[in-house]
This record gives structure tokens, sequence and C-alpha cells, in this order.
């Protein structure tokens, strides 16, 4: 029984060992420098936070015509000019110049003085081509010297050689042939030893006896991350350069202003990111998982439908000849490279997902970094892998395959005629549609007009996508409904609902497959139910001044004989007569809106609404008035003197003249109009294309908005004690047109070669 205890034991630890060493095979290729394709050895950090071996970023140095600027960032600058073995021994018999000759040179512009910076005038700076991102990175002026050692990476490649047996034993560096196996390592003196090698080399009562020994590397390394321009211990990191940073560099110019943070809040707080978004993964390997059989699938339609195209694209170049036989290559040729694209786009996502996997890629990475207990140093090698996992995290998030399976773009249209043989090419979709923002409009319905860019191919038909913008976000994709194979370029949307704002949009369809969506338009729907009613002119009107068209939704006012006798007694007076149209619908409860349009070119218009019998009492036979702002009751007037009445008023107009709508003191305020003394007594705005009228019958109030944006105008109470109807005066000459309601709009027919279509 023991024994096959023992037995069971021995075979899960060998299976534990089985996965580390594959996490550790899988993770490799994160191991490897994107110069020599070989395992890292004393990895730099580029600016854009990728790294690359000191010895081949040299070697790119090198190729790239810079010479001496491939120092080693661990240690100190050894030009010429610093050390003291290279100095010209005749530099200890100058003499310093004098001081007014110092002088002289200060002030004739040579030499260092305040102001002037030492090589500023041609300041070398070093650009670096990246071999990961492609692209150039500046270095600065001192080159590879100003760069950080990825200590950290150093470390994951350490263990990685170590647990996969990466070149065998280290051997001692000292021995003479044959040498022994290494058991000791001394950072000081950058070599490994034997026991007897490193007593020799490390006599007792001498200094080198106090190096402390080591494991054995082949790689030495300093005990923490030294700043590269001061040769100090890293202490800081600050966020706006995103670089770790020294005591001196911290009081340096060059951060002032910074966001500079200690070390060991960095550590923390990006450690803390990591580890989540490690976890997010982990605990999402089903996910992983399943989005990369998904991949896999999508691959294999993928090579089906590209040999399906290939095959029909074949077959319909065989049947015209050998005229075409040099056409049917290159459009092979196009297929195959949209598939190899297409099919090179999958791999490389199903290798990214693949990286995902527990133990595998990028992920087995972080796992090892995560094990880095040096806080600078995971710092540094953590800034980039955060940004490779975040993003590895949105793209799991967001899942798409990289590329289509579908194969439709390459249908071929056999009815062309021979001549065009020669520009024979696969049907394009359409392109994405215009929408045409003057045709389109919403009222009691949702009225959507569009057209084709200029030689875009033609679209059998249409799908439209439309969803609400004022409601709140559900938790995934956006959801859009949609109306399918729209035949025409306009189509009407039922029962939109009030008070909303819809967001819409449109996209054409050929055999070719979908196009690509319009732009977005927002439309904003009315506050309130369209009200729909015709003009009745049976109360107060003179058939002489007033034409109503044969639809009833339009009024015409003629200024007539008693304007043109005012023209010639402009200085004593003039009498106008007030001209009055109703609506034929009276309001007894809820919520209405409609709109009209009112000519710019009105002498003097009052739109709105009030009691029928007050309307009828008044208007019933109107006397002439003495001056265009006459009001015909004490109902309240947006050009009105600002009286106060604590009753509701009857009436509620909206006073318009020469394009141009006046309003009172109370509605300035409440449009916040105001003036250089505080709110203004009256004032003008521009008449809008279109005026809309909200009438709340249980709260006693009327608004004025402008029909297009649904800006409010102006907003008064109004005694709704009973029926309540539209109702417009005219003063002078003027014309109003009822906004015609989208459902009940005819479609006209268009009749090209025998065909009629709707427009």
């Amino acid at each position: 029984m023991a024994e096959g205890e023992d037995m069971q034991t021995f075979t899960s630890i060998m299976d534990a060992l089985v996965r580390i060493s594959t996490s550790m095979k899988n993770m490799e290729k994160e191991l490897l420098c994107p110069v020599c394709q070989e395992m890292y050895k004393q990895p730099l950090v580029l600016p854009c936070t990728h790294n690359v071996c000191q010895a081949c970023a040299r070697e790119v140095l090198g190729q790239q015509g810079y010479i001496g600027h491939g120092g080693d960032p661990s240690s100190e600058p050894t030009s010429p000019a610093s050390t003291p073995s290279t100095r010209s021994p005749r530099l200890s018999r100058r003499t310093l110049p004098k001081p007014d000759r110092l002088d002289r040179l200060l002030k004739s512009g040579f030499g260092t003085y305040p102001g002037r910076k030492r090589g500023a005038l041609h300041p070398q700076v070093i650009m670096f081509p990246c071999p990961a991102c492609q692209g150039d990175v500046e270095l600065g002026e001192r080159g590879l010297a100003g760069l950080f050692r990825n200590l950290t990476l150093e470390r994951v490649v350490e263990r990685y050689r170590q647990s996969v047996s990466v070149g065998g034993a280290i051997l001692c560096q000292l021995c003479k042939p044959p040498q022994l196996e290494a058991t000791k390592g001394c950072t000081e003196c950058r070599a490994t030893f034997c026991n007897e090698c490193f007593k020799l080399f490390h006599p007792w009562g001498t200094q080198k006896a106090q190096h402390e020994p080591t494991l054995p590397t082949l790689s030495f390394r300093p005990k923490g991350l030294m700043c590269p321009d001061h040769k100090e211990e890293v202490t800081h990191y600050c966020k706006t350069c995103q670089r770790l940073v020294c005591q001196l560099c911290r009081v340096r110019r060059t951060h002032s202003g910074h966001k500079i943070t200690p070390v060991v809040s960095a550590y923390q707080a990006l450690k803390d990111k990591l580890t989540k978004s490690l976890t997010y993964i982990l605990g999402n390997q089903d996910t992983v998982q399943t989005q990369i059989c998904e991949l896999e699938e999508t691959v294999r339609h993928t090579e089906v439908s590209g040999q399906q195209a290939k095959e029909e694209v074949s077959q319909l170049v065989r049947g015209l000849g050998a005229v075409l036989e040099e056409k049917r290559a290159s459009l092979l040729q196009a297929i195959e490279e949209c598939q190899q694209e297409r099919l090179a786009r999958l791999s490389a996502q199903i290798q990214e997902h693949r990286s995902l996997l527990d133990g595998s890629g990028l992920v087995g990475y972080a796992q090892e970094v995560l094990k880095e207990t040096d806080q600078p140093c995971f710092v540094q090698a953590a800034k980039q892998l955060h940004n490779r996992i975040a993003r590895a995290t949105e793209a799991l998030q967001t899942f798409r395959p990289a590329a289509s399976s579908s194969f439709r773009h390459c249908q071929l249209d056999v009815g062309r005629e021979m001549k065009l043989l020669t520009e024979l090419n696969f049907l394009r979709v359409p392109e994405a549609p215009v929408i045409d923002t003057q045709r389109t409009f919403a009222y009691d319905q949702i009225f959507l007009c569009w057209r084709l860019p200029p030689h875009s191919p033609p679209a059998w038909h249409y799908t439209i996508e439309f969803r609400r913008t004022d409601v709140p976000a559900q938790p995934g994709p956006t959801r859009w409904q949609r109306r399918e194979e729209v035949r025409g370029t306009s189509a009407l949307l039922e029962n939109p609902d009030t008070g909303s704002v819809y967001v819409l949009r449109v996209r054409g369809c050929n055999k070719a497959g979908y196009g690509e969506y319009s732009e977005d338009v927002h439309l904003h729907t009315p506050p309130a139910p369209v009200l729909h009613f015709f003009l009745d002119g049976r109360w107060g009107t003179s058939r002489e001044r007033l034409a109503i068209s044969k639809d009833q939704r339009a009024v015409r006012s003629v200024p007539g004989l008693p304007l043109l006798l005012a023209a010639e007694r402009l200085l004593t007076g003039c009498h106008l007569s007030v001209d009055v149209v109703l609506g034929d619908v009276a309001v007894t409860q809820g919520r209405s809106y409609w709109a009209c349009a009112v000519d710019p070119a009105s002498y003097l218009v009052k739109v709105g609404v009030g009691l029928e019998s007050k309307l009828q009492e008044s208007f019933q036979g109107a006397p002439d008035v003495i001056s265009p702002r006459y009001d015909p009751d004490s109902g309240h007037d947006s050009g009105a003197e600002d009286a106060t009445v604590e009753a509701s008023p009857p009436f509620a107009f909206l006073t318009i003249g020469m394009g141009k709508i006046l309003l009172g003191a109370g509605a300035s305020a409440n449009a916040g109009l105001t003036g250089r003394d505080g709110p203004a007594a009256s004032c003008t705005v521009p008449l809008p294309p279109r005026l809309g009228i909200c009438l709340d019958y249980e709260r006693g109030r009327v608004s004025f908005l402008d029909a297009v944006s649904f800006r409010g105008l102006l907003e008064c109470p109004l005694d709704c004690s009973g029926p309540v109807c539209p109702a417009f005066c005219f003063i002078g000459g003027g014309a109003v047109q009822l906004q015609e309601p989208v459902g009940t709009k005819p479609e006209r027919k268009v009749t090209i070669g025998g065909f009629a279509k709707l427009d």
C-alpha cells in the first residue's frame, strides 16, 4: 500500500515537472533577442520599452555609422579624455589662461558662459532602429550608456537556462585544462571559480577575501539597478518621463514639475495592475481555448471558401477562351494573396491567443516576472509587460477574428461586353452611403433618405440600423435594431419613442457582400405625440386677404388696400386688420405637438394656441387695430409688455416678424439672453426653418421650440379649462405652412424606360 502511494506521489511530481518544463519551453520566444534570435545577454531597455542585447545594440549602431556610442551602461565612461592612462603627458604641463584673456574669450563668444550650453549648436542625437517595433528611437547624446540594463529579464533567462539545461555545466574560468566545474562566482571579479581557484584568487587577509561568493553564472550583474547618469541606486520613478531616477536626477531641471513617486509605490501599483490582468487571463482560460477553436474553425472555413472561390473563378475564366487566360492568372493571384493575408492574420491571432494559455508564452513570462523581488528591477521590466498584458486583455474582451472567411467579393460579373475584358476585376461592394440631412427628419415617424457616392458600385438592397442613445448602456456590445433588404434610397421608421434621440446608419449590399456603414446621423423625436389637424378659415377671416391651400395645410395673407394706404400715412398712424386661422381639432387632454414653417418675409405673424371659446369670441368680426403689436386679448404674448397676471391667460402666442422672433423680458431670461446690465427687457432671435409647439394640457403649459434642434424658445402658462386649439394670426402679409405628417406623405413614382420605381 505504501509503495502504491509513493508511486502515485512520484508520478504527480513528474507530471508537475513536465508541465513546468513545457511552460518554460513555450516561454522561450519571449527570451529571444530580436536581432540575434538567441537568448538575451545583458539586455538593454530601449526608450520604446523593447529589449535588445548589448552586443547586438553595439553592432547595430556600428552599422548605422555611430562610432564610440556603445558604452556599457553598467560601467563608468571609458573615453580617452576621461581615462588617466590615455591622457597626453603635455596636458599636465599646460598652463591655465590668464583671467583677462579668459574674459575676452567669453565676451567674444567662445567657450561656455551662462545661457549657452556646450555643443548646443550641433547636438548629436543618436537614433536607434528598433528591430521589434520597426521604428527609430532616440537614445540621446550618450547613446547606449544612457540605457538601463534589464536585470529582471536576465534573471528570467538564467532561470530558463537552468530549467532546460541549456549549455550544460558552468566551468571554472581560471583552471588550466581540463577545467573543473565551477562552484562559486564573484560579482566583483566577474568570473566563475572552482573551490581551489576561489581560495587561490581570494587569499586570506587581502581585500579580495571580503568578496562575497555567489552561485556560478555566465552573466554577472550589479547588485542593484544603478542610474546610468550618476551611477547611484535608483529610488524614485518619474511618471511623466516613465523612467526610473535617482536622488540627483530628481532635483535636476529636466524633471522639474514632473510627477515623481517613490519606487516602492510604483512597484506596488504596477504589480497590482499586472497581477489583476494576469488573474483575469488565467481565470478565463476556457474563453481563450474557445476563441482558439473558433479561430481554427475560421481558418478551415477560410481555406474551404477560398478554394471554392478559386474554383468558381477558374470555371468562369476558362469559359471566356484564350483571350482571358492572362486575366485569369491575375485574378487567381489576387485571391491567393487575399487568402494568404487572411490566413497570416488568423495564424498570428491564434499564436497570440495561445500565448495567453496558462504557463505559455506571454503568460509564462509574466508569471516569472512576478517572482521578481527587486522592486526597481520589477518596475523596469513590468512596465512594458503590463502594456502587452493590457493589450492582450483588451483583445480577449473584444474578441473578433482578424479576417473574414467569406470570399464573396471575389465574384465575377460575366455579363459585361467583350470590350471590357481588359478591365475585368472583382465586383466591389457598395461604398458607404451618404445620408441626405436636408430631407431626413423626425416627426410623427422618422424619414431617412440617402444616396450612393458617385462611381460607387450599385447596391441591390440596403440595411438600416438604428438605436436610442438616451437609454442606459447595457453591458456588452452595442445593440442595434435592424431593417434588412430595404429597397430604394429612403425608408420610414414607424412609431419612434417621443422625446428621444436616435442614431441611424445605412449600408448597401450586392453580390460581393455588404459595404461600409454611412456616417451616423442623430435625430431628435418630438417631445410629445404629433397632433394631426387641418386649417379652418371660418372664424374672423376675410377671404379677400387669406388664401388657404387645397390640402388645408398652408395659408397666405395678402396685405390688401389698408397696408398700401398706410404707406401714405406713416406719420399719422394706420389701421390694420387681424386675420385669424384656427385648427379644426381641439385638444382636451394629454400632451400634443405640431410644427409649422413661417415665411421669413412675413410682416407680422403670431403662432400659438388658445381656448376655442375665447378665440371664437375674440376674433369673430375682429376690429381694426392701430399697431402691429396689438394684442387681441389680455392673453400671454412673447412680444407683450411684462405685466403680471395671476390667472393663466387664455391665449399663448409667439410673435414673428421679418425673419425674427420677438421675445419679452421673461422669455429672454428663460432663454439665457442677457445684456450688459442683466437680463434684456426684450430681444429678437433668428427665425428657425420650422417652429414647434408643445402643449401639456394637464399642466396648463405651452412650449415653443426650434423644431430642427428642439431648442426651447419660450414656455408660458395657458388656461386649459376648456378645449384648446391651434391658432395663427396675421397682420399684413405673411404665410404659414404646417409640417406634413410623414406617415401620410404620398410616394412619388418616377417612370424610367417603361418601369416605375419609387423616388
